[in-house]
């Protein structure tokens, strides 16, 4: 198949977008590449497509484990096999996921940058038949970026067990040092010798509208904005507390209004989420927890009540604005107050290594987990519990834990959800023994088979036990226990569902006074942490430049268009009218006095010599060409009086 009928059969697309056929044409021969696209600007077909076209399987890197499960849940509902590999799984299940990726029809897996360093991942990938590797988020290998992963340092490394395929990064928004920066870390390869290619679609929205507002009352002037743009939106806040604070206060006013965040359980968020998606709410007001991954194209505002940290975080929040193309808006409101609790705020973020280790033995303690050990096992993440038990200060500790996750040690998931699953841990003949010999299982073992089938042996399928409970007329504290005694007699393998935060060792447990941190590299990211606030804070405060074009600038694209449609632009637009409008009035006076034999052009530029000479030349071409002055037969200018 070609790349349009493999978009048309897939996505249901007659054609690509800009750009994004020269990228699949690029992979397809064989070449490595770095997009960057804005967010909604079709980054996954760039590499979707070309692997569809290839025969093997692409290796997608990602550091979001939702993002992963997303993204394989659309790709399989397209009819394309994808399949990820994430903490938590059980061993059988990683070792059929990827033995499906050497044997079976597997087109897409998905892996984190931490499971690349894995041995078995390591020794199965020799074995695959790997067409592409797709780097998603690539920003997160640049110390330079505002998600920075350490584990994404390794990828030129693992890349060398596959040397003869293309390499495709992608994101949607990187400074021209973090450009380098990925060039450089991923060991992207030229062409021809040629530098690496490299795909920049602008930075620029043109049905986006950004406008930055000074005010004390942010919830009356969130008001007035939803009142005047109709259809769905996201407001953006910083705290949990305060997403349900708001929200409640726009359903007393009216407003169609829901809160989120990642603590919520797993049903609260998918009930929540549903009902925006399908626009039975309005409004969702959340922490940045929520848009990632969710694909509405109608979104018409994105409102953030708080500034964002960076240009980088606030790009991508207000990008889910108008993905459709048509005109929406992207609002941010503050005090000159929020401006200086963003820098002590990030000065807060960088606790001293003496913290960091205090925390990261607290979790060695919390887990149990021995040096040398638990490296990719999960646990349950009660933080409460965990700063209450071991006298830890919250707030220090909710930092010092987002610190060990930038240096790769842990990783936090708060969105954590894994229903039940069962697999069957014997061969048929060991099966038929074990009933033999246990008649009293033997009748729910039997059922177990007639329900599920043989896809037990073969597979992880995810369960219900109160469905079980009723198909089997059992009620479900049996179903649970009988499994659990099959599980401990080694029968079946059986996993209860979780749904609480989780927390995972990303690498063997270290002895705390051991742990690798490189205090000169804390010092320069707190450095690069601080110059990322100072410019959203100058984006926040510019009384007179477009917006889009200090976004732009921020993004190392020149331009010297205005976008014509933010607050400064519109602001802008009105003062030249005023301006007009006075010259205008001006001219007409002056050449009124001298009616009769009229004014000459040089007169009229001697007089108006302190009017600006660009203002004054169109003020008279636009009067003369609305007939309201006009050149007379000496060629003089004269009042039109009909």
């Amino acid at each position: 198949m070609t790349n349009r009928q493999i978009l048309q059969q897939f996505w249901g697309y007659s054609a690509f977008r800009p750009m994004q056929e020269d990228v699949v044409n690029t992979v397809l021969a064989g070449q490595d590449a770095l997009v960057l696209m804005p967010t909604g600007g079709g980054k996954s077909i760039c590499f979707q497509v070309p692997a569809l076209a290839m025969p093997g399987v692409c290796i997608v890197v990602t550091p979001l484990i939702a993002l992963m499960k997303d993204q394989v849940d659309q790709l399989r509902r397209r009819g394309i096999p994808a399949a990820t590999i994430y903490a938590g799984m059980h061993y059988r299940e990683i070792d059929t996921t990827l033995d499906n990726c050497i044997y079976g029809n597997t087109k897409f897996l998905y892996l984190s940058p931490e499971r690349l360093r894995t041995e078995l991942v390591i020794e199965r990938v020799k074995q695959m038949n790997v067409c592409l590797l797709a780097i998603d988020e690539a920003h997160c290998v640049s110390a330079w970026g505002y998600d920075f992963r350490p584990p994404y340092l390794q990828i030129a490394e693992f890349r060398e067990l596959i040397p003869d395929t293309p390499l495709i990064a992608l994101t949607a928004s990187a400074t021209p040092d973090v450009q380098t920066d990925i060039i450089d870390k991923l060991a992207i390869r030229s062409h021809n010798g040629q530098p690496p290619t490299v795909f920049r679609q602008t930075f620029a929205r043109p049905n986006l509208s950004y406008s930055v507002l000074e005010t004390e009352q942010k919830e009356d002037r969130l008001l007035r904005i939803l009142n005047r743009v109709p259809g769905c939106g996201i407001v953006y806040v910083r705290s949990r507390r305060q997403t349900q604070r708001v929200a409640d206060w726009l359903s007393r006013q009216g407003i169609s209004a829901d809160f989120y965040h990642a603590g919520l359980t797993t049903q609260q968020r998918t009930d929540k989420q549903d009902a925006w998606l399908q626009n039975q709410t309005r409004i969702v007001v959340s922490t940045n927890a929520f848009g990632m991954g969710i694909d509405k194209p109608d979104v018409r505002v994105v409102v953030h009540l708080d500034v964002p940290d960076s240009l980088e975080a606030y790009y991508q929040e207000a990008g889910r604005a108008g993905r459709d193309g048509q005109k929406a808006y992207a609002v941010m409101l503050y005090t000159p107050a929020d401006l200086e609790q963003l820098r002590q705020r990030t000065e807060q973020i960088y606790q001293p290594v003496e913290m960091l280790r205090r925390v990261y033995q607290a979790l060695a303690n919390y887990t149990a987990v021995p040096v040398g050990g638990g490296q990719f096992a999960s646990y349950d993440f009660d933080a409460a519990a965990f700063t209450h038990t071991y006298d830890l200060p919250p707030t220090e500790t909710h930092y010092a834990l987002k610190q060990l996750q930038l240096e790769g040690l842990i990783q936090l998931n708060e969105n954590y959800f894994h229903p039940s699953r069962l697999a069957m841990a014997l061969d048929n003949r060991q099966l038929y023994e074990f009933q033999v010999l246990n008649p009293k299982l033997d009748p729910f073992l039997k059922l177990l088979l007639r329900y599920y089938g043989g896809e037990l042996f073969t597979d992880f399928i995810t369960i219900s036990e109160s469905t079980m409970a009723r198909t089997f007329l059992i009620n479900q504290p049996e179903i649970v226990a009988m499994l659990e005694q099959l599980h401990q007699r080694n029968v079946v393998i059986y996993e209860k569902q979780k749904d609480k935060p989780q927390l995972t060792f990303l690498t063997p447990r270290y002895d705390a006074p051991s742990l690798p941190i490189d205090v000169a590299e804390l010092k320069r990211r707190r450095e690069q942490a601080l110059r990322k606030v100072n410019a959203a804070i100058l984006y926040t405060e510019h009384p007179t430049q477009c917006r889009t074009r200090l976004l732009q600038a921020y993004f190392g694209e020149r331009t010297n268009d205005r976008c014509g449609i933010c607050d400064n632009c519109l602001k802008r637009k009105k003062q030249a009218e005023q301006a007009d409008a006075a010259v205008r009035g001006e001219v007409r006076a002056y050449v009124a006095l001298a009616n009769g034999p009229g004014v000459s052009p040089k007169q009229l530029v001697h007089h108006f010599a302190q009017t600006d000479e660009e203002l004054l030349t169109q003020t008279i071409n636009q009067m003369l060409a609305e007939d309201e002055i006009r050149y007379n037969k000496v060629g003089n200018i004269t009042l039109n009086n009909g």
